[in-house]
């Protein structure tokens, strides 16, 4: 049952669009109403691309899908959106494991190695809010990684097995718990958590998966007399409901009518192809999938369940999962950002599942129907772009963006009147002496300098002679964890260090309003990190600064370093042009800095009697961390307090 909430959008900021972005919101919204599936908008850094997308967002009135290449991306974009519309829901929905290992098989060492995970809890609270918030209302943003398009329940079976209450409803208690445990929620009268009721006497307290707040039925007899929304922490009412919709607490629920016939479906698929295996594969097979059998029919699950999706979902073979997409409504909007990663990633994600089942199918760990269990194929995920409404956001959009748009939007004007970097391109004789001079200069001017190689022995070398000629300098490699690198970055901005080497600098997206300087040794050498959408990424990275250079060190004037160059003087020409019109003088953006998490390296030198007061402390920055998205530096927080309690 879908109860729709109808309410618009409402974008709130004490800021009006300016530069090109009226221009740009105007044209995508001409496009939407004209019918064009497919529009890309080309801004450029800077340019307030997401502010853009929210005034589009408000205006086409269209529940909306945003996709992010990767969970950091994902949580800028959801804190960015939930401020713009804090009367609508935004929503997060990125993959919930904080560790995967997935089940494979290495035949050539006879290696089998189960499936090992751990998911978070809050980001699984915030999937389920999801796609509650899509089954009931129209006012939705969800912001997704590329995870939206693995395989996730049925929506029917989710929005059908959900079901209603108000008071007066004339329902025994008895009837409303086995309604609960229905939809997998877990009796626990002793603590009660998202998914979990108690029961007491006349009262029957729950907390939804996808909610913070206890709600409470009070019943009279076998009367539903109140429905109350409690504050888990102080008891307070919050709320009296009228009516409330209770949803499953996971996402993978089945009616009890249809469990019976996926065991028959998989003992049918197991009988079949039981014959085709050698003696010793075969029997691996009936083990395992009989012994799977029997823990659904006597627990309703077991390890790997979602192997049997198909046949719980009733599909064919080769059939499309479900996934995100199919709990949209028809004709939804989807804003696929930093599209030149992202959609290389949606292209590639099936293949590489694919192959890892390949030998556990082989080898008789799986039955075939494993192959289901699948994320989508890219040519599935076109149809839902076709069906509905795309718009590609980029600085740098690639050739399936752009040769598949109605119209490309360009967005080159900051509402800064920041102008993109000069670019200077120099011989590679003496790149290395002129880079020290030109860092040197950047350090009187009081800005930092990012200087990226094509080889990480080069990068470590580079970092090395800068700290030996006075400069403060620092190598960001591959290894470091996300949580140092983000640190790495702060210290850089703080001034701690002058100059950060590395191979990739566009990996976090840095934009940093310190940096003056930007060179690029052998810019020269045609590759993944030196073609020209690179190369105007990597200049982009100066953009923040009114006062930056680039130089791009090279012996040949490689077609990619022409593009790059002509495309930069195209963008500041048209960006000193607007500034003269309009009396603008560009400013260096003032960005604050955050403050230094809380940390503790290592937990031996704390003192016992202080350890209880400790692990309170952390467990509240391990809580506040979470509430912020910023779930690598919850994980990092919770192994510091699982290390002090083993001291308790």
């Amino acid at each position: 049952m879908r109860i729709n909430v109808n309410m618009d959008f409402k974008l709130v900021s004490k800021f009006e669009p300016k530069g090109s972005q009226p221009e740009a919101i105007k044209k995508l919204m001409s496009g939407l109403k004209e019918g064009n599936n497919f529009q890309t908008l080309l801004g450029v850094t800077g340019s307030g691309k997401t502010f853009s997308m929210a005034h589009v967002i408000e205006k086409h009135k269209r529940p909306t899908l945003v996709l992010a290449h990767n969970k950091t991306l994902a949580a800028q974009l959801y804190n960015e959106l939930k401020d713009l519309f804090p009367e609508n829901r935004v929503e997060y929905f990125v993959s919930y494991y904080d560790y995967y290992q997935p089940e494979s098989y290495i035949p050539t060492k006879d290696m089998y190695i189960e499936k090992d995970s751990q998911i978070n809890d809050k980001i699984e609270q915030l999937r389920l809010s999801a796609t509650a918030s899509l089954s009931s209302r129209q006012d939705v943003i969800i912001v997704a990684s590329v995870s939206c398009i693995y395989g996730l329940g049925n929506p029917e079976n989710f929005t059908k097995l959900g079901f209603e209450i108000k008071p007066g409803d004339k329902v025994s208690r008895k009837e409303l718990i086995h309604k609960l445990v229905a939809i997998q929620f877990e009796r626990n009268d002793m603590e009660l958590m998202p998914g979990r009721f108690r029961v007491k006497g006349d009262t029957i307290d729950f907390i939804p998966g996808y909610y913070n707040n206890i709600i409470r039925i009070e019943m009279f007899g076998d009367e539903i007399e109140q429905i109350k929304e409690i504050d888990k922490n102080t008891n307070e009412i919050i709320e009296k409901h009228k009516y409330f919709f209770v949803y499953p607490t996971k996402h993978f629920v089945v009616p009890e009518s249809q469990v019976e016939l996926a065991l028959t479906s998989i003992q049918k698929e197991l009988d079949e192809v039981l014959p085709t295996l050698e003696p010793l594969e075969a029997h691996r097979l009936k083990k395992r999938t009989m012994y799977d059998i029997e823990m659904i029919r006597e627990t309703g699950s077991c390890k790997g369940i979602e192997n049997y999706s198909r046949h719980f979902d009733r599909r064919k073979a080769g059939d499309a999962p479900f996934c995100l997409l199919n709990y949209f409504p028809d004709d939804f909007l989807i804003i696929i950002d930093e599209s030149h990663q992202s959609i290389p990633q949606l292209h590639g994600m099936y293949e590489g599942d694919r192959s890892r089942k390949k030998n556990l199918i082989d080898y008789g760990f799986r039955l075939p129907s494993a192959y289901d269990n699948r994320p989508l194929r890219f040519k599935e995920f076109e149809q839902f772009m076709k069906k509905n409404k795309v718009v590609f956001v980029s600085a740098t959009p690639a050739d399936y963006e752009i040769n598949n748009s109605a119209q490309v939007v360009e967005q080159i004007i900051r509402p800064t009147g920041l102008l993109d970097p000069e670019v200077f391109v120099k011989p590679v004789e003496g790149q290395i002496a002129n880079l020290k001079e030109e860092v040197l200069s950047a350090i009187k001017k009081g800005h930092r300098s990012l200087v990226t190689t094509i080889t990480k022995k080069l990068a470590e070398e580079l970092a090395e002679f800068l700290s030996s000629n006075g400069i403060k300098a620092r190598y960001l490699h591959s290894e470091i964890h996300t949580l140092e690198r983000g640190e790495i970055i702060r210290e850089l901005r703080l001034g701690k260090f002058d100059c950060l080497v590395g191979i990739n600098l566009l990996r976090e997206g840095i934009d940093i309003p310190e940096v003056g300087f930007v060179g690029v040794l052998d810019a020269d050498k045609e590759g993944f990190l030196r073609n020209t959408r690179s190369l105007i990424q990597i200049i982009g990275r100066a953009a923040r600064n009114s006062e930056s250079k680039v130089i791009l060190y090279a012996d040949v004037m490689t077609d990619s370093i022409k593009a790059a160059v002509r495309e930069t003087a195209r963008r500041r020409e048209l960006q000193i042009k607007y500034n003269k019109e309009n009396d603008i003088i560009p400013k260096t953006i003032v960005k604050s800095i955050r403050e230094k998490e809380y940390e503790i390296k290592d937990t031996a030198h704390i003192p016992k009697a202080e350890i209880k007061e400790m692990v309170t402390e952390l467990e509240k920055e391990m809580r506040d961390a979470a509430d912020r998205l910023e779930f690598e530096l919850a994980i990092s927080i919770r192994d510091k307090v699982e290390e002090l309690k083993k001291r308790l």
